[in-house]
């Protein structure tokens, strides 16, 4: 099982990003979530968006609400989420997992699978 994250890169203030996350080796029905998490400097790794297999559930922390949307593409097994209105405290490593029985979409601990993970920086 392999996810693959894309789409990263630098970005001005107020601007947009979508990220993608792909599966390999495994079909993406049989995960119960896939989420994106990311990682700051001085921070703890951080989740913030996640969608469960029936894809008509999405959760999200309370900073991505209203700016980032998550999806999925079942045909393509892949998992993307649309960052708007983008600003200089979301400048990280975004790195997307999966779980295949867990329950909490942000306790990492629940995660099976992880992606490297792909930069993004919010910077003028």
């Amino acid at each position: 099982v392999q996810l693959v994250e894309s789409g990263g890169g630098l970005v001005q203030p107020g601007g947009s990003l979508s990220l993608s996350c792909e599966h390999t080796g495994c079909i993406l029905d049989e995960y119960a979530s896939v989420s994106w998490f990311r990682h700051a400097p001085v921070k703890a790794r951080q989740g913030f968006s996640s969608i469960r297999r029936s894809g008509d559930i999405t959760s999200y922390a309370d900073f991505a609400k209203g700016r980032f949307s998550i999806s999925r593409d079942n045909a393509n097994n892949t998992v993307y989420v649309q960052m708007d209105s983008l600003k200089p405290e979301d400048t990280g490593i975004y790195v997307c997992a999966a779980m295949k029985y867990g329950h909490t979409w942000y306790l990492p601990y629940e995660y099976d699978y992880w992606g490297q993970g792909t930069q993004v920086t919010v910077s003028s």
